[in-house]
């Protein structure tokens, strides 16, 4: 099984087992669903559910939609993009689209064009009264 290197990922993608590689040359369209990291370096067209981590790697471009716990950006997305834990934007990153998430790391070197809404996670328990 492939491992990320480490000057390839940030830390929350390092040492973790690929699950499934779209490797340079690759074009696929179509829904991805999966669980664990999974790394696309190639062309990527449509849908992506996970509550785990998306690595787009440099070169790569994805047009989707993504739902997803973590993603990491080094290559160009384009689509809405819903993360529930973290989204990284590594140079040299291209995002267009709309992007919610609670925490958003933007690096020097990337072009992010579109809105970002960051709001905690939701309490469990319902909203806190107003005071």
């Amino acid at each position: 099984m492939a491992m990320l290197k480490r000057e390839e990922t940030s830390g929350a993608a390092v040492g973790s087992d690929l699950n499934a590689l779209l490797g340079r040359g690759s074009e696929f369209d179509g829904k991805l669903s999966f669980e664990g990291t999974v790394r696309i370096d190639g062309r990527f067209t449509g849908t992506v559910v996970t509550t785990d981590t998306l690595v787009v790697g440099e070169g790569a471009h994805v047009n989707a939609e993504i739902t997803c716990g973590t993603l990491i950006v080094h290559g160009t997305v384009s689509g809405n993009v819903k993360a529930s834990v973290v989204v990284e934007l590594h140079p040299p990153a291209r995002v267009s689209g709309s992007i919610e998430t609670v925490a958003l790391i933007v690096q020097k070197g990337v072009s992010f064009n579109g809105q970002c809404k960051m709001e905690p996670p939701a309490r469990a328990g319902g909203p806190l009264p107003l005071k």
